[in-house]
């Protein structure tokens, strides 16, 4: 097997450009007469970073072929020197005592493949290895840490998705196979001992068009409580005494145990709030043992129809007696996790870019530099996106191109999307959006994984535009007034409790965070005072992490034209944003921030 990874860049430039994609090129947006209806031009995406489908398949079977000479079900067997009181000295990554599950019940599972030939003949130093994985968007999969750290998914992986079946040669069962697009690695985890975060979530080339299962809030400690039955989910061993790994999707019924638990059978190796504990003792054989084993690894620990864990690790052969099944704990990490999943940026690097046009219609692309000064560059110019009284960059479709939304002068609302084939469409979202003063779109903020939109209108009422996922919205619900004198703003999570939030300037220069609550209505809690001052801003933008550390940044430009960074730090409050950097000056120059 021979690849070149290939990279992709959505790049914007001006109305005149072709859109080229997978080889077809098409003739991009007319320029706009007077008279007519403003509509952006045409983005254009670059090579799509896809591997052929032969080439996915090549590297299934290689997995494949490589896990039955091979038992190295994960990309690592990490081991955890033992505590005292830990009775096994080999701790691996890892369904004993399972049943059969179907995919109709599990829309959201996925295989991961991984197959590296190394570039030689011989296949003594193959590389392949299998993990599972769970949908957590059309797009983006969350799995363990180590099934990710050290290995290039997008050179050498493959995503099947749709079947509970393991591939047998072409057959994929009816299934479908996605390349790797980037990968992130939980930037806390710790490989050598499996510590700090065993998440990871992949980023695939395409949507696929399967339910998604979410990771569970940071404040749900409900689900982690002694006894509360959860399923755990994978094609993984089904016995001590064979290698094998499942043909079919297995599921297991196990009880959420405590922490105490856990220690007390693994002692320090067991970290208490980043790994979750869950299971009975292991008999010491196959009977009377129900427990995740090796090829499990990634897969979801679902409680109460969320993800509370992903499968980590456990003791070599899974069965030795008094041991239990230890899970990376979703709860902790669900502030990073939904920053990569909601990952707002153009150029598919993982980092939130920043639009902004000129007051003669001119628009450009800033992207980020990630946390290095000056922070923003790369600039790209858009074309002509004059007669626009608003643009908002959202993934509203959640399929990871950035849709934008904009404003027509006529008070018309549209979505902006990629079509998931050749070209950027517009979606009519509705007539009278003029009677809004303001319009942002935060994220997620009804609770449901799909972003949303807030509006203020001239009366000073906020309200809450349900996002269905598909480029346009639902009944709205009423969320408060008495914003008149507000400037709302914000993207994401701030204070990194899975959350989307909302920040707004009052009339005298206060800068407050409204936490989001994950429902509709209360919307929003008690909102925490972020500090005074911020009356010398005239504009914000939001577009969400600039910096790439997993928490949502604030751009702010003063009244001289300069530009300032506020970094967020997943605080409340004062602790909400570290003291600013400055980007720059010369920001003057543009009427309109995405």
């Amino acid at each position: 097997m021979t690849s070149t990874p290939r990279r992709a860049r959505l790049a914007l430039p001006a109305a005149t450009a072709a859109l080229a994609l997978s080889g077809a090129v098409l003739a991009a947006a007319p320029a706009q007469a007077s008279d007519t209806t403003p509509v952006p031009p045409q983005p254009t995406v670059t090579e799509q970073p896809a591997a052929s489908r032969a080439e996915l398949l090549q590297r299934v079977k290689g997995s494949g072929a490589a896990l039955k000479g091979d038992t190295a079900a994960a990309p690592g067997q990490p081991k955890p020197t033992p505590s005292a009181e830990a009775p096994s000295t080999a701790v691996d990554p890892k369904i004993i005592g399972g049943k059969n599950a179907t995919i109709s019940e599990a829309p959201w599972m996925v295989q991961l493949h991984y197959y590296d030939d190394k570039g030689t003949a011989d296949p003594a130093d193959d590389d392949g290895y299998f993990c599972g994985g769970t949908l957590v968007a059309p797009a983006k999969v969350l799995t363990a840490a180590h099934c990710v750290y050290g290995l290039d998914w997008s050179e050498n992986g493959a995503v099947l998705a749709g079947t509970a079946e393991l591939p047998e040669g072409d057959d994929l069962h009816g299934g479908r196979v996605a390349g790797v697009w980037r990968q992130w690695v939980n930037p806390t985890y710790r490989p050598s001992t499996i510590a700090g975060g065993d998440l990871a979530v992949l980023t695939l080339t395409e949507a696929l068009p399967y339910k998604t299962l979410r990771p569970t809030s940071s404040s749900d400690t409900a689900a982690y409580a002694n006894g509360t039955p959860a399923t755990v989910y994978g094609w993984g061993r089904t016995s001590s005494t064979s290698d094998d790994i499942s043909p079919t999707l297995k599921k297991a019924t196990v009880p959420m145990r405590s922490d105490a638990a856990c220690t007390s059978y693994w002692g320090s190796d067991f970290v208490a709030g980043q790994m979750a504990c869950a299971g009975d003792p292991a008999s010491g054989q196959d009977a009377g043992t129900v427990s995740p084993c090796n090829g499990d690894s990634g897969g979801p620990l679902v409680v109460n129809g969320r993800i509370a864990g992903v499968v980590s690790w456990g003791v070599t052969d899974c069965v030795a007696s008094g041991a239990y099944g230890v899970y990376a704990k979703t709860r902790t990490y669900a502030g990073e996790v939904n920053a990569r999943v909601d990952d707002t940026d153009l150029d598919f690097d993982g980092l939130a870019d920043l639009f902004v046009r000129t007051p003669g219609g001119k628009a450009y692309e800033y992207y980020s530099l990630g946390n290095r000064w000056p922070y923003l560059g790369g600039r790209v110019e858009l074309g002509d996106w004059s007669g626009l009284s608003l643009v908002r960059q959202a993934d509203l479709d959640r399929d990871f191109y950035q849709d934008y939304l904009y404003r027509t002068p006529d008070g018309v609302l549209y979505t902006f999307a990629f079509n998931g084939s050749d070209r950027y469409e517009s979606i009519r979202v509705g007539g009278g959006w003029n009677a809004m003063k303001d319009i942002r779109v935060p994220g997620d903020l009804s609770g449901d994984a799909l972003p949303d939109l807030v509006a203020k209108d001239k009366y000073g009422v906020l309200w809450l535009y349900p996002g269905k996922g598909n480029g346009v919205f639902g009944t709205r619900v009423r969320i408060g007034g008495g914003w008149a004198e507000y400037t709302i703003t914000g993207k994401g999570d701030y204070n990194r409790d899975g959350k989307s939030d909302l920040l707004a300037r009052d009339g005298s220069g206060v800068l407050w965070l409204y936490p989001g609550t994950g429902k509709a209505s209360p919307a929003l809690g008690s909102r925490s005072r972020v500090g005074g001052g911020w009356s010398v801003y005239n504009a914000f933008a939001t577009a969400g992490d600039v910096t790439g550390d997993g928490r949502p940044d604030l751009l702010a430009r003063d009244t001289s034209g300069v530009l300032w960074l506020y970094k967020g730090t997943g605080g409340t409050g004062s602790a909400t944003f570290k003291d600013r950097s400055r980007v720059g000056g010369g920001w003057g120059a543009f009427n309109l921030f995405g």
